[in-house]
């Protein structure tokens, strides 16, 4: 069975390239296992997306690849 991690306890990190003025960015984790945890910096306690870890790679090479239109 797979469960969400608990939000409060996993250590979230922004990324170097995060629009630092106006706070449009997001938080991954490194807290579970196989899973990328994503949530708004803006909404910490708000909802988290939790993305398989593949899935999460290959969309960060997509972006570092300039790929996305």
């Amino acid at each position: 069975m797979r469960t969400t991690p608990d939000s409060t306890v996993i250590a979230w990190r922004k990324s170097s390239y995060s629009d630092g003025g106006d706070g449009n960015c997001v938080e991954i984790s490194d807290g579970a296992p196989g899973a990328v945890p994503v949530r708004d910096s803006k909404n910490p306690t708000g909802g988290v997306l939790l993305f398989p870890a593949a899935a999460w790679s290959a969309f960060i090479a997509t972006v570092k690849a300039n790929q996305l239109s």
